[in-house]
């Protein structure tokens, strides 16, 4: 499948938070909407630095639509919960809340994942049947 016709997740791939919505994703992605990609891989770090993204800022989650537009912080979060849809979606009222401040709120948690979730020595390697989801 072309890279082009789906939408990327750009995730921190050492974090269990991360690894574990991804994996949450995954199992609600009835329409294979999704590619995935870690932060830390070489198309992930290709991804970033096409669209300028300073990782000392946005260092958790970007989604990409490529060709269209990318997506950080709370936005992706609402962006994403509005694809997968069901109970999820409730998130996209979330829109109505100024960005900045969802941002305040997105950035505790994640100046605090590792502290909370833990952390992995190295990206997670996706099982053979998930292989085809992840880019790189």
């Amino acid at each position: 499948m072309k890279e082009d016709k789906h939408k990327i997740i750009l995730f921190d791939g050492v974090c269990n938070l991360c690894n574990g919505a991804v994996r949450h994703i995954i199992e609600r992605d009835k329409k294979d909407i999704y590619r995935f990609a870690a932060l830390q891989s070489d198309i992930g770090q290709k991804l970033i630095s096409e669209r300028h993204i300073d990782t000392s800022v946005v260092d958790s989650i970007i989604l990409v639509e490529p060709g269209i537009a990318y997506y950080i912080k709370s936005d992706a979060t609402i962006e994403i919960a509005r694809d997968i849809g069901g109970i999820w979606s409730v998130l996209a009222l979330f829109r109505w809340i100024p960005v900045r401040l969802r941002n305040i709120v997105y950035d505790f948690i994640a100046r605090n994942r590792y502290s909370w979730y833990g952390k992995k020595e190295q990206c997670m390697v996706p099982t053979p049947e998930l292989k085809a989801k992840f880019l790189g």
